[in-house]
């Protein structure tokens, strides 16, 4: 865990920003924002990646911020603390070994990421690409003349028609959905092979966090086929006489070797302290105090980059400033702070002000403020979020307005508030969107998404404070400022659903959803927990509810995401499966048609 001990770094960038002696205006002008813009994306806070001391740095500037503007700071003097898995790094004890022969860990093979960290020894078996598929369209299973249980299973990356770009094979190709299937048949251990037609050279896989703290209950190695052959050698085949065999003939070929291999999976997480930066402007009303409006905005980013980091130019280890994604964000609700704070008298809802870490990791931060809420959510009238709301373009001259069908009123709340601005207005009527609205859309809340769109410099070193449209920020934080009075003294939102409550990227390729807001982040492997259940999809017809946890279906084991997506993957329209879930302690079993 880090710690913020580096007292010269935070006192010298604090010195810098002048932050002790900042005076501020009420008034959100292109100067104020060229001063919190300018700080947070410069080059002394290194991308503001969560967990280092320039994370720390930028919390404490945007919470002293808010102190001085006059909000009650929430939380832990204004700091919602919360550990995160921030890289997974190869141990020192790694090793593979088998008769005399022992490999070098730097040449030869690498833990994955979400290896368990573990010994075995067992025989070993080659099981082709991995699949076990029985579907209308293709058939094809590597395990069936084959026993895996108690082995280590080789298993080779991608399929078997490389050439092919519409392959049947793609959904089912990933490295995590192969691993889980050599598990359920009883495999002890993977050791994942690239193919020459999917890498020419015969490297490792570089070990990259993927983002999920939660492992796949099994030791994974990457090795190289040269490594993969020495295993082979007794029974005179190659790596590549397999792989040319199965793509020539189009049919799987499975073999037990002769070695038995000893090998250990020392794989490092490294855990951080994040936090979210929390105040609020409390209303002047007796009765609607106690309902609330929250305005938010992440000001995490992708520190120096590289590979993994998210970063669109991964070859570029340099920082990554963030300026528009989401500096303009953060400065946004620092001003729009201190604007309703010189307000405050016309306030009848409390405003509550919120800075999110971790979005760029799985909106992490506004997760952790949803499950561990300083306030009622039930009272919450709506959420607004800004994510790159700095460059509104001059020549399509449009700003975008997202979650503008998660309440009955929010279209016509919005056409009066458009009329006479200096933009356009795109509305989005889906809740569900990239961005930190999604953990609030997925407890019920009414969200507004303020955004002025991608561009080239999206994840890249070139998204800098230079390249602002102050003016142009300026006159979108005019709007959000009408738009906060009004729901901070107007009539309360009707919720209702827009779209589904789950991000698209775990369902691209699935055939049957079971309509839930999967916890996407959890790492205790102990079932997946539903965030949230889609009104009219299978789970709410069939009596899966909110805080329930799936933990298999039909009798495969569920303990993250990645096994969720892959036992769905398994699945036909229409086809009647069971689910067995944890509610209150207590195991019940579902019938569910998909």
């Amino acid at each position: 865990m880090i710690r913020f001990t580096t007292t010269s770094i935070l006192i010298g960038l604090l010195l810098s920003a002048k932050f002790v002696s900042a005076q501020y205006s009420p008034e959100i002008t292109t100067t104020d924002l060229q001063k919190q813009i300018g700080f947070l994306a410069s080059d002394s806070l290194k991308g503001r990646k969560p967990g280092t001391p320039e994370d720390g740095v930028a919390s404490a500037y945007i919470r002293d911020y808010f102190s001085q503007a006059g909000l009650r700071l929430l939380f832990d003097n204004g700091l919602q603390k919360f550990e995160i898995v921030a890289d997974v790094k190869p141990g020192n004890n790694n090793s593979i070994s088998f008769g005399d022969f022992s490999a070098d860990p730097k040449v030869d093979f690498t833990p994955l990421s979400f290896s368990s960290a573990a010994t075995v020894a067992a025989p070993v078996a080659f099981a082709g690409y991995g699949f076990d598929l029985d579907l209308d369209s293709l058939k094809w299973n590597d395990f069936k003349n084959i026993d895996v249980k108690g082995k280590w299973a080789i298993i080779l990356r991608g399929d078997p028609e490389p050439d092919k770009a519409n392959s049947a094979f793609l959904p089912y190709e990933q490295e995590r959905g192969k691993v889980l299937t050599a598990k359920d048949k009883g495999a002890v251990g993977v050791f994942l092979v690239s193919p020459s037609d999917l890498e020419k050279s015969d490297v490792i896989m570089h070990m990259q966090y993927d983002k999920s703290p939660s492992d796949a209950g099994l030791p994974v190695f990457s090795i190289t086929r040269a490594l993969a052959d020495k295993m082979l050698a007794s029974m005179n085949y190659t790596i590549a006489s397999l792989e040319s065999e199965m793509k020539e003939n189009h049919k799987p070929v499975s073999l037990y070797l002769e070695p038995s291999v000893t090998a250990t999976a020392d794989v490092v997480k490294t855990r951080v302290t994040a936090q979210n930066v929390a105040a609020v402007i409390d209303g002047s009303d007796p009765v609607l105090k106690n309902e609330f409006v929250v305005i938010g905005a992440h000001f995490d980013h992708l520190g120096m980059g590289g590979e993994g980091s998210g970063s669109r130019a991964p070859e570029q280890l340099a920082v990554h400033n963030g300026a528009d994604d989401n500096a303009s964000g953060t400065a946004g609700v620092m001003e729009l702070a201190q604007k309703l704070s010189a307000n405050r008298a016309n306030l009848k809802r409390s405003v509550v002000f919120v800075a999110f870490a971790g979005e760029e990791m799985g909106l992490l931060g506004s997760k952790e403020f949803v499950s561990k809420p300083p306030l009622d959510l039930k009272k919450v009238n709506a959420m607004i979020n800004m994510d790159m709301i700095g460059r509104l373009n001059p020549e399509t001259n449009t700003i975008s307005v997202g979650g503008t069908g998660t309440s009955a009123e929010s279209d016509s709340l919005l056409k009066i508030l458009e009329m006479d601005r200096p933009y356009k207005i795109s509305h989005s009527t889906d809740g569900y969107g990239p961005s930190d609205h999604a953990s609030f859309y997925s407890e019920n809340i009414p969200v507004f998404y303020f955004t002025t769109g991608a561009h080239d410099d999206y994840h890249t070193p070139g998204d800098n404070a230079a390249k602002i449209n102050y003016t142009g920020e300026v006159a979108v934080l005019q709007m959000v400022n009408d738009l906060a009075n009004t729901l901070a003294s107007g009539k309360r939102l009707s919720f209702r659903e827009a779209g589904a409550k789950q991000a698209t990227r775990y369902g691209r390729n699935m055939k049957v959803t079971l309509g839930i807001v999967p916890d996407m982040v959890s790492n205790d492997n102990n079932g997946l927990r539903v965030d949230g259940v889609r009104k009219g999809g299978p789970a709410d017809r069939f009596g899966i509810v909110k805080g329930d946890r799936v933990i298999s279906i039909e009798g495969q084991p569920v303990t993250n995401i990645y096994d969720y997506m892959a036992r769905l993957g398994k699945l036909k329209p229409g086809q009647v499966a069971s689910v067995e879930i944890i509610r209150e302690g207590q195991k019940q079993i579902l019938i569910v048609q998909f």
